[in-house]
């Protein structure tokens, strides 16, 4: 049953690597829930300190990536229209693009909500959408960070306790 759950947990902190980059999956947070779902092994000592400072740090990290997108936006001149421009662009990215379109959708999607907001500051939208997308991938990029750093932790967890699993 260790082992299962052990796979889960892998899952679990894979998922959240791709989540990352997916506005639809909470990151850092489905890793943490791989290092929970690790705790929970017998294999493994649960250890509630170390998993409410890894919580505690997804939840910040969750606020934040809402936070330093509208953060970017906002220092360049944009509006929500440009925030909500970048996250359908992101999705349709994403589909159509494949790993290019997390770079190009956000931008394309944040240049056309600023159009759709003021069709006639095409420059002050090309702004809007430089900051929507500088904000995208400072948020992206720390998710990505967190979420690798608990798959870290997850092989450290389990390596320490390689013993105990057979």
């Amino acid at each position: 049953m260790d082992i299962a759950l052990i796979i889960i947990g892998f899952l679990f902190c894979l998922l959240g690597i791709i989540g990352s980059f997916l506005p639809v999956l909470p990151g850092p947070f489905t890793s943490w829930i791989g290092l929970l779902i690790l705790h929970i092994t017998d294999a493994v000592p649960q250890n509630w300190t170390f998993l409410g400072i890894t919580l505690g740090i997804s939840l910040v990290v969750w606020v934040l990536d809402y936070v330093v997108p509208a953060l970017g936006t906002k220092r360049f001149g944009g509006t929500k229209y440009g925030m909500i421009g970048s996250s359908i662009g992101l999705i349709i990215g994403i589909i159509f693009m494949g790993p290019f379109g997390i770079i190009i959708g956000p931008f394309v999607g944040a240049f056309i909500g600023e159009l759709i907001k003021d069709s006639n500051e095409s420059s002050k939208a090309l702004k809007a959408a430089f900051g929507s997308f500088i904000g995208f991938l400072a948020g992206t990029f720390l998710k990505f960070i967190v979420s690798v750093g608990f798959l870290i932790f997850f092989f450290i967890k389990v390596s320490e306790n390689w013993g105990n699993l057979f």
